[in-house]
């Protein structure tokens, strides 16, 4: 969420910076002018009502000394108290009024951002790697997945419905060695505490990271009792609210933390999009990088935190590149976003696999997530980041299609070899 002042005092700045997400200032701002003029004004009415009781109090304290009748005041500062009390009450819903046209602001894009409208505005920074070379056409993950017996989508219907997947033997392994080889690399090589938080989360957790109110048809909603619970839709919704109205210790900045943990998605609006093989699920596994850093070491942190994922690719020998979102392709919470997209030569097309976020204040502002400066009594939003580090499902299918040989085998690359005692992938039946 903006900060009240900073959109007050930058109005023009801010319509500027809606419009290059492709949004109408009129719509996305409503009537911020015109409430915030209301507001003010309840606001300086109520004061010069309350001076003006306070003098008629003294009046009344002074006549009531001297033996006088006092009635007269008396009803007056009545009255006053009564308009005060109303004035008082429309401020306060103004300032509802305000924080909802807040609500529903997304974040002002960084000066580094490239304007554009959609995907096609994106901005290629780095590629790493090369694609492999085939003497015979290369599969998709879905072909060899069947044809290996590692991954069953029809079972998976059966169990549940479209858009989930049930892996076998070494398949089911093989998620499980991504997830601890990432999780193994990023604690000992790169410094994150890793985290197991809860799958289910309530409507505050995803308020304060902008889930909530505006992507509710995304979301997968467990109603239990008196509970309002929902499936997380990535780690980063439990892991960012672990600190929610905390404020913490300047010293221990940056906070760097990493999960393991399913995601649920009821991917609304997807329809039609990616229905083959499992790109696109509604429940799959991740492995979250987050980061709480100072806000003037906060893109230092990006930098960092989107190195640490491409470290997982580079290790795993898989062509990516590395991606800039411009202001029409980039999540409403985020300041700045890098995607990491791998190459997938059964598609011959790159893949998103990863999105690095900066987003600055916006969840801290929700989530009131404050650190104190030292030296300061004042305390300050921490700036927030995130990314995945990588998304196991989508590894996993860039790992059959890139590592695919003629025999109909996938050869396992060798820092996952420890982890799963073996070199390939052989076809099988279940």
């Amino acid at each position: 969420m903006l900060d009240l002042n900073f959109v007050r005092e930058n109005l023009t700045l801010v319509e500027e910076k809606l419009r290059a997400r492709g949004l109408d200032p009129a719509t996305s701002l409503k009537d911020f002018r015109q409430v915030d003029a209301q507001r003010r004004q309840a606001i300086t009415s109520a004061e010069t009502m309350k001076a003006h009781r306070n003098q008629r109090s003294e009046e009344i304290a002074q006549l009531k000394k001297t033996g006088q009748d006092a009635s007269a005041l008396i009803a007056e500062t009545k009255d006053l108290r009564e308009e005060i009390q109303g004035l008082e009450k429309a401020a306060e819903e103004y300032d509802t009024r305000l924080r909802d046209i807040l609500t529903r602001l997304p974040n002002l894009p960084h000066l580094s951002v490239p304007t554009g409208k959609s995907a096609d505005d994106n901005v290629e920074v780095s590629r790493w790697g090369t694609p492999p070379k085939f003497d015979f056409a290369p599969k998709p993950h879905w072909e060899l997945g069947e044809q290996l017996g590692v991954l069953d989508l029809e079972r998976a219907v059966k169990l549940t419905g479209a858009r989930f997947a049930v892996y076998w033997d070494l398949g089911a392994r093989m998620e499980r060695a991504l997830a601890n080889f990432m999780l193994d690399l990023h604690t000992r090589q790169h410094g994150y505490t890793e985290v197991l938080p809860p799958y289910l989360v309530n409507s505050d957790s995803l308020y304060g990271t902008g889930q909530l109110p505006k992507f509710a048809a995304d979301l997968f909603r467990v109603p239990h009792g008196e509970n309002d619970l929902w499936l997380i839709p990535t780690a980063e919704v439990p892991v960012t609210n672990l600190y929610r109205n905390e404020v913490l210790d300047a010293a221990r900045l940056p906070i760097c933390l990493t999960a393991y943990t399913p995601c649920f998605r009821s991917e609304a609006g997807s329809y039609g999009k990616d229905v083959r093989g499992i790109i696109r699920q509604h429940q799959f596994q991740k492995v979250e990088l987050v980061k709480f850093s100072r806000p003037e070491t906060s893109y230092e942190e990006l930098e960092k935190l989107t190195a640490n994922a491409e470290t997982i690719l580079q290790k795993l020998g898989l062509h990516y590149r590395k991606v800039l979102l411009s202001t029409g392709d980039m999540g409403p919470s985020s300041a700045k976003t890098y995607d990491l997209e791998v190459w997938l030569p059964g598609q011959q097309l790159f893949r998103e696999i990863s999105s690095c976020s900066n987003f600055e204040a916006f969840q801290a502002r929700r989530a009131n997530i404050r650190f104190r400066p030292e030296g300061k009594n004042k305390s300050e939003f921490v700036h927030t980041l995130n990314g995945s580090a990588l998304a196991i499902g989508r590894t996993w299918l860039a790992v059959l299609e890139n590592y695919q040989q003629a025999d109909g085998t996938v050869l396992i690359p060798e820092v996952l070899r420890p982890y799963m005692n073996a070199d390939r992938l052989a076809p099988k039946k279940f």
